[in-house]
C-alpha cells in the first residue's frame, strides 16, 4: 500500500467567480482512470481512501467545497459549481475515465451533480428552493463514468429529519418539550441509566409524523424571513423603502436549529438492527449533543437550510437524484454505521437503476473504525473492495 506518489495543488475558478481547491494524486502519471473524492462541508486531502485508489492504478482528485468547515451558507445547488470546476478541469488533463467517490455526505453532493449532468442544460434546476439563480444552464458539466457510494446517507436533509427532536415545542426555546414526545423521558421508553430505549410503534409512528411537521414549520419561517427581505428590496429598487425596510433588505437572517441529534434508532438498536452500539455520531450522551453547540444545522441561513438540511425541500435528497444513476456503481455497507442504517441502504440500492452495480457489507461504524478491539478496521476491507472492483471495471 505504501508507494511513492506525486500530489500537485490547483486552484480553480468556479462559474460565478469563486474559488475551490483540489489536489491531484497520482504515482505514475500515466493513469487514465482518475477517482474523485468530496464532501460538501469538509477538506477530505487525508481520506483513508485515497491510498487504495492509488493502490488500483488510478489517480486521485480530492477537492475541498468553496467554505471548508463552514456549512452555514451551504447551498447544494451552489456546490455543483465547484464539482463542475473540479470534472472540468479533470477532463481538460486527459483523463479518459472519472469516478465519483461519495462517502457519506459526498454521495448525496455527487449523486446531485451526476443527475444535473445528465440533465438538458435548459432543463437543469435554475433556481436553489431560495429563488437563487443557479447558473447550472450555463455551466459544462462533465459527464463520469462510474460511481462509488461509501456510507451513504439518503441526503443531508433527509438525515436531519430523521434526527430532529420531535418533542420542540418552541424553536426560540431549546428547554420546551413535549412529554408524549420526548425520547429522553422514561415514560416514552428511554433508560437514562444504559443510555438506551426500547420505544413502542405508535410512539415511533407519532414521533416520524411529528418531525415532518417541524421540518414544515421551520420551512415556513425560512421562506418568510426570505419573502421578508424581498419585499423589501423590491421597496428599495422603487425608491418607497423605509429607514426600516432598507435594513431589512440588506439584512443577511440567520437563525438556531436546537436538538438536531434525536434519531430513535440512536437509542433502541432493535429499531432497524445492525452490527451498531447505541448512541449516535455525536456520541452515547444525548443531553450533550442534542442540546450541545455542536450538531449539524446547528445556525443556519434560510437559504442553506431549504437547500441543503430541509427533509422536505432539498433537491440533494438520495430519491430524488438517484434515477440517473445508470454508470457502474459500487455501493459499501457498513453494518454497525450509526448515521445511516440497513433499511435506508436497501433503499438506496434498489433505487439504483444501473444494470451494473454492486452492494457489500463491510464492519464497521460510519468512518470504517473496527467494532471490536481485535477486528481489521473496515476502512482497509473496503478499500480492498473497491481496488478490486476499479480493477475489474474501469482500469
Amino acid at each position: 500500500m505504501a508507494r511513492p506518489y506525486q500530489m500537485v495543488p490547483y486552484a480553480l475558478s468556479t462559474a460565478d467567480g469563486q474559488r475551490t481547491l483540489g489536489f491531484l494524486f497520482t504515482v505514475t502519471g500515466k493513469e487514465r482512470t482518475v477517482v474523485s473524492l468530496m464532501h460538501p462541508r469538509e477538506m477530505a486531502i487525508t481520506h483513508y481512501l485515497v491510498p487504495f485508489v492509488l493502490d488500483a492504478g488510478c489517480a486521485c482528485w480530492v477537492q475541498g467545497p468553496r467554505s471548508i468547515g463552514n456549512d452555514l451558507r451551504l447551498e447544494h445547488e451552489i456546490a455543483l459549481l465547484d464539482v463542475a470546476a473540479g470534472m472540468s478541469h479533470l477532463r481538460d488533463l486527459g483523463y479518459e475515465r472519472i469516478v465519483l467517490l461519495g462517502n457519506s455526505g459526498g454521495a448525496g453532493l455527487y449523486t446531485f451533480y451526476n443527475q444535473q449532468a445528465l440533465t438538458p442544460r435548459e432543463l437543469r434546476i435554475a433556481r436553489t428552493p431560495a429563488g437563487r439563480p443557479t447558473l447550472l444552464g450555463e455551466v459544462p458539466m462533465p459527464e463520469v463514468d462510474g460511481m462509488i457510494l461509501v456510507s451513504p446517507h439518503p441526503g443531508q436533509g433527509k438525515l436531519l429529519m430523521s434526527g430532529l427532536d420531535a418533542s420542540v415545542v418552541d424553536e426560540q426555546d431549546p428547554m420546551r418539550a413535549d412529554p408524549a414526545l420526548d425520547p429522553f423521558a422514561a415514560a416514552n421508553g428511554y433508560d437514562a441509566q444504559t443510555g438506551q430505549a426500547r420505544y413502542a410503534p405508535g410512539f415511533v409512528t407519532r414521533y416520524r409524523e411529528a418531525q415532518a411537521a417541524r421540518v414544515t414549520h421551520i420551512d415556513a419561517h425560512a421562506r418568510a424571513l426570505l419573502q421578508a427581505k424581498q419585499e423589501a428590496h423590491r421597496r428599495v429598487k422603487a425608491g418607497t423603502a423605509s429607514e426600516v425596510e432598507r435594513r431589512v433588505a440588506a439584512h443577511a437572517p440567520v437563525f438556531t436549529v436546537w436538538r438536531t441529534d434525536a434519531d430513535l434508532r440512536a437509542w433502541d438498536t432493535t429499531l432497524d438492527p445492525s452490527d451498531r452500539k447505541p448512541g449516535s455520531l455525536w456520541g452515547r450522551d444525548p443531553f450533550v449533543s442534542n442540546w450541545g453547540s455542536v450538531g449539524f444545522a446547528r445556525v443556519v441561513t434560510p437559504e442553506s437550510w431549504l437547500s441543503t438540511w430541509s427533509g422536505l425541500s432539498s433537491n440533494a435528497s438520495l430519491d430524488k437524484t438517484l434515477g440517473s444513476l445508470h454508470q457502474p456503481t459500487l455501493l459499501i455497507e457498513y453494518t454497525g454505521d450509526q448515521c445511516t442504517f440497513p433499511a435506508e441502504i436497501r433503499a438506496i440500492y434498489e433505487q439504483i437503476p444501473a444494470a451494473d452495480k454492486r452492494h457489500l457489507r463491510v464492519r464497521g461504524n460510519h468512518h470504517g473504525m473496527a467494532l471490536g478491539r481485535d477486528e481489521e478496521p473496515g476502512q482497509r476491507v473496503a478499500g480492498r473492495h473497491i481496488v478490486e472492483w476499479l480493477r475489474e471495471t474501469m482500469v
